[in-house]
């Protein structure tokens, strides 16, 4: 089964040009599903049947999986098998017949921009560190890019004097410009921080770790947590924090949502439809702490 799954993940890579972050996401699933067929005692993708994964549904259900991950498991399950199905691997679908669950769309937690611009002015120092964090966080917020684009983005991906990144995620790429903010951090840190970093080797990352090496999420995650606490910010912050507050902003200010859809690199636009929802709870909350007869 194992090496069926790997097949896949090949395909996807090779023929559907698939990013790093989805054939993880798929092999991740997969490989879970095996691991319970295995237990079920199917060794061979070929014997799987309806039953099997209905059981496998149930499972995941039992053990207190969130729906989305279920959704989400659903949907590798329906892709591999579709796979195998016209590779004349399978004779039937056994995936077919499973149901995603309904999963509510959670607005997700924004800062305030008061808070926002607070927790940038955190890293002011003149040392080489925390003129890196001032870029990587003014960068983070400027064009609300995930965390995995801004610790992969290269120094050759920015325009500095044009005030635009190119962001590359398989064989899609999408140009994110940025404010007069990130555009003074970013020069600062390519002129007095990176070389610190990247010593005299040619490193083509735009940002890496201490020691001249790429930063994991862990580390920026890390990084953020410390400067949310310097600022005495309360509210439970991550890196993808600052990409909804970048979103909620722009759709707070006015911004087109198409146009916030193809900076976030969203492919359907019901997901960006989510921050319109942010919008009218502040509203509705501004009001009710503001009328005087709420």
């Amino acid at each position: 089964m194992e090496k069926e799954i790997q097949e896949f993940i090949s395909y996807l890579h090779e023929v559907k040009k698939t990013s790093n972050n989805t054939e993880i996401s798929y092999q991740r699933d997969l490989l879970k599903m095996a691991r319970f067929m295995y237990g079920q005692g199917v060794m061979d993708v070929r014997n799987i049947t309806s039953t099997n994964m209905n059981s496998y549904i149930l499972y995941l259900e039992k053990k207190g999986f969130a729906a989305a991950t279920i959704s989400r498991s659903i949907a590798s399950a329906k892709a591999f098998f579709i796979y195998l199905f016209r590779q004349g691997i399978v004779k039937e679908d056994p995936a077919e017949v499973l149901k995603a669950p309904k999963v509510e769309k959670k607005i997700p937690d924004v800062l305030s921009t008061d808070d926002v611009i607070l927790l940038l002015e955190q890293p002011h120092g003149a040392t080489p560190k925390e003129i890196r964090d001032k870029a990587m966080l003014e960068l983070l917020y400027a064009t609300g890019i995930r965390v995995t684009e801004l610790i992969t983005l290269k120094a050759s991906d920015v325009n500095i004097q044009m005030n635009y990144i190119v962001c590359r995620e398989g064989e899609k790429e999408r140009i994110i410009p940025f404010g007069h903010a990130a555009q003074r951090a970013l020069e600062n840190y390519m002129e007095n921080a990176r070389s610190h970093f990247i010593g005299s080797e040619g490193c083509e990352a735009l940002f890496t770790n201490c020691s001249g090496k790429p930063m994991s999420r862990q580390g920026f995650w890390k990084l953020i947590k410390y400067y949310a606490k310097r600022a005495g910010i309360e509210a439970d912050i991550t890196p993808h924090t600052l990409r909804h507050s970048f979103a909620a902003h722009l759709v707070e200010n006015g911004a087109d949502l198409k146009a916030v859809q193809e900076m976030l690199g969203h492919s359907d636009i019901s997901t960006t439809q989510i921050y319109t929802h942010i919008n009218s709870s502040h509203i509705r909350e501004v009001y009710a702490k503001a009328h005087p007869r709420k």
